[in-house]
This record gives structure tokens, sequence and C-alpha cells, in this order.
């Protein structure tokens, strides 16, 4: 599948010369739209969610903050390791759990003795962060930083919280003013003592946010309520298939779980901002690592339909990896991630309508700037849109001979917000091109958005056709890609 390159895009979508020599404004954007930063974060697609803490040593998920520093004890910490994984496995980047509950540092924090530096690992001078970011460099992946702010270690924590709250702006200055490029930053809305519902905190989420815009403008924050990306609303991998990137954002804050809760997991049309879902879920039951859970691993049928029901449905997908007591992705997980991945490589090896002719029943203002040719021309860069006020259209690409595919991948030109409520998908009967014939729906679907993955049952056809049923503005559709699935690619939605 191709990636759209968002500074050229914009770019080629200027003012251009219809056939009649007329000039054809581009489709004006239909509010809201995603900023850079965020059109940047929707390229990766794909990437890894590191849990490796302190309650890796305490067979945990939640500590208590009263750990000694000398239970952290890695036996073989290798982060290169991971990320050659990660890369080899064509995932974009690695997300890490800094600080969890526990306040527990995984970096030398002059802020306190809970982190690495007080522990007798590596004698005190070991720095997790630092190698991660060494490692993510070396093998082109992006860094992001799990950071959670409830921190049961502090005793600032709930009593004073201007004090906690400016302790946990300097650590957020530690890591993101000394560890190079961060591409996320991952807020969990955690608040409050399991012992002590009492001892509450008033996070400063805005005096937060100010200080990840200082030193990593280009930074996407994520929580339940962004500001930039928000929470899917589960841990089970599953975005819903009517995916809108827009939302009401300040109706929603970290922690949220008020009645519009479900719109987390939909997102809302018409929404006041840009606010996309990322769906984070684990390769095992738990988030970090437990021996007892070696052997119940998801299976590759399962992760294949978590990749699906995600990135197929135009949310980013964070597959959280519990690397184990020696510092190290466990045999069975990377076992199961080379396998998924491997499949989906073959599945999508091939764009069978790739330069292949296309038409459509209206293109904008007849110009060859917006043509139904330019989804199959591997650029993104361009895309075919249709006049202002045609919500409904039609786009057919002939394959030039009968050919099988079971995968439809569409793309909406995303810089200039999202449009398509209702789209289906059909073949003409028999194996010709569908001229003067009867054509037969194989799939029907309501958004498109950054990535809309169509899986049916395999056909065998010489023609396929989009038909954009409603929308909220002129479509612009920047590529519709089909593909045969590997016969080890079983998916087929529920």
């Amino acid at each position: 599948m191709r990636h759209r390159h968002s500074s050229a895009a914009l770019a080629a979508l200027a003012f251009t010369a219809g056939v009649s020599g007329q000039v054809v404004a581009p489709p004006a954007p239909h509010d809201p739209i995603p900023s850079p930063r965020q059109l940047a974060w929707h390229e990766m697609t794909f990437y890894a969610f590191i849990h490796f803490n302190m309650n890796t040593f305490t067979d945990a998920e939640w500590g208590e903050g009263r750990e000694s520093p000398d239970t952290f004890n890695p036996t073989a910490l290798d982060c290169r390791t991971w990320c050659e994984l990660f890369s080899e496995c064509g995932l974009s980047g690695v997300i890490i759990t800094a600080k969890h509950h526990d306040g527990f540092c995984l970096w030398p924090s002059a802020c306190t003795e809970h982190d690495v530096a007080s522990s007798s690992w590596r004698d005190g001078r070991g720095d997790v962060i630092r190698e991660l970011a060494d490692a993510c460099a070396e093998f082109d992946l992006k860094l992001g930083i799990y950071i959670s702010p409830w921190d049961r270690n502090n005793p600032l924590y709930g009593v004073d919280d201007a004090a906690y709250n400016e302790y946990f702006r300097k650590q957020l200055r530690e890591l993101l003013g000394n560890y190079g490029e961060v591409f996320e930053v991952w807020f969990d809305g955690a608040n409050g003592d399991r012992d002590n519902p009492r001892k509450y905190q008033e996070y400063d989420w805005d005096g937060f946010v100010e200080v990840v815009r200082e030193l990593q403008p280009g930074a996407v924050i994520f929580s339940d309520g962004g500001p930039d990306i928000r929470w899917v609303g589960n841990e089970r991998g599953y975005a819903a298939p009517t995916q809108w990137a827009t939302m009401d954002r300040d109706a929603f804050y970290p922690g949220y779980s008020g009645p519009r809760f479900g719109e987390l997991n939909t997102g809302k049309e018409g929404g006041t901002h840009w606010l996309p879902a990322e769906v984070d879920v684990s390769i095992r039951p738990g988030w970090y690592y437990h021996a007892a859970e070696d052997d119940k691993v998801k299976s590759v049928e399962h992760l294949l339909k978590i990749y699906y029901e995600s990135v197929g449905h135009s949310a980013n997908l964070l597959l959280n990896f519990p690397v184990d007591r020696r510092g190290l992705v466990h045999e069975n997980d990377a076992k199961a991630l080379r396998a998924m991945t491997a499949i989906l490589e073959e599945t999508f090896a091939e764009d069978l309508a790739r330069a292949r002719q296309a038409t459509a029943s209206n293109v904008r203002g007849g110009a060859g700037d917006f043509a139904a040719a330019n989804v199959t021309d591997g650029d993104p860069a361009t895309s075919w849109a249709t006049d202002d006020g045609v919500t409904e259209s039609a786009l057919t690409i002939e394959f030039g001979e009968p050919v099988t595919f079971d995968r439809i991948v569409l793309a909406e030109h995303i810089e200039l917000g999202q449009r398509v409520r209702a789209f289906a998908i059909s073949a003409p009967e028999g194996d010709g091109a569908g001229d003067g014939g009867k054509w037969r729906e194989v799939f029907r679907g309501t958004t498109i958005g950054h990535r809309r993955i169509a899986a049916f049952d395999a056909i065998t056809a010489a023609a396929v056709r989009l038909t954009i049923e409603d929308a909220r503005a002129c479509p612009v559709i920047e590529s519709v890609e089909v593909y045969a699935s590997s016969p080890r690619d079983r998916y087929r939605p529920e």
C-alpha cells in the first residue's frame, strides 16, 4: 500500500487549466482538516508499544511506588534487537513506558531517586531511553514517549497540585529535551490512588501540552481528548468501520468516561476538530511481561483481524510488546509478529490496479489534474475529484483482462478533509468488463478517510467500480488499490 506525501500533495492541487482552457479551482478544504503533525502521524500507520518498567520485575500490571530501584534489573537488555525486529517487520516507530503509575523512571532523572540511576543495574549508569533512542536512529524508527502523570511514589501527588505539576513538567523537559526527535507523547489519564480514592491530583494539562509544543513541535499528543489523536475507547484492537477522524474535542479530556464515551470508537461526523483514533492493544493478555502468559500470545489470525479492523478502518495501530526480564522481546512474541507481517506483505505485494485505465461519471471541470486516472497512478500528490455539489459519482477501473482479487484499499485526500459517508464496490457479472451488462455489489461501506480496506470473498473480473453514494462535499479520492490476498490471509469481516 502506498503512502501519501503531504508536502507535495497540496501543491499538486493548485489552480489548473481544464480541457476547455478554463481555470479549474481545486476543491475547497472541508473543515476540520489535519495539521501537518497529524498528517505525518497518519503515515506512521503501524508501530510498537513497549511496556517495560518496574512492573516487569514484580509480575504486576500496576505498581505501588514503594519498590526498591534495585528490583529493576534486566540481565541482557538490548534495545537494538527490539528495533531490528520492528524494522524487519515494517513497523514505523516505538513508544516506550518511560514512567508508569509507580513513578519509576527508565532514565536518570534529576527530579527523583526512584529511577535507574538509583538502581544497581549497570552500576547506576544505565539509561533505557538513551539506548532506545540510539537504536531507533540506527534502524530508522521514530521514538515515542509514554509518561504517566499519576505517580504513586511522589509524596506531592494529590497533596500539592501546583508543586507536583511543576515536578511533572520538569520530567517532561528531561524526556523531550535530551533524546532527539519524538513523534508522539502518550498521556495516560489515570488519576488517584487505588488505596486512597480521595487522593486526586488536579493535572495542569494546558501546561503539560505547552512543554510538548515548545520542545517537540512536530510530536502529536495522545489522550482521550487529544489534543492531536484520541484513544479508540477499548483495548481489544478494534476501531468501528464507520470511522470519522473528527470529534468535538473540547467535550473530552484524559480519563473521560462520560455519556459520549462511544464516540471515541467512531468519531463524530462534523466534529469541531480533527482528532483521529489510535488503536492500542497488547500482543498478550497483559501489558507487562508475565511468564505465565508465554503461551498466550495472540494467534496470527487474531493479529490479522486486529490489523484489518484498525488500520483497515482508518486508524493507526499501536501493538504492545511486553519486554521480558532479560530486556528482550520474547521469542514467542517475535515469532507471531514476523508471521503476521509476512502475510500482510504477501497480500499487499502487487497493486493490480496500478496504471490501469480509469474513468468516472464526473471529473472536476473536465480537468486532467483531477482525472479518474489519478487514483491508479501511484502518485499520492494527485486525486480524482468531482465538481462542487456532485456528491454521488462512480469510478470504474478496467484491468484489460480478468483478474482475481479480494482486497481493495481506498484513500481520501484527507489534506482537504474527510468527506465520504457511503460507498459501494461492484464488479461485472461473469468475467467481462461490464459494458452493457450487469454489475453485482461485493462490498458496501460508510466512511473512507485516510485508509479503508475492503475485504471480501475472492472474485474474478476484468473491471471494478467504486460508487460514492453520499458525501459531505465533492469527494476527493487519492487512490484505489486492488489486491489478491495471500493464501495464508484468511481474514474476512464478520
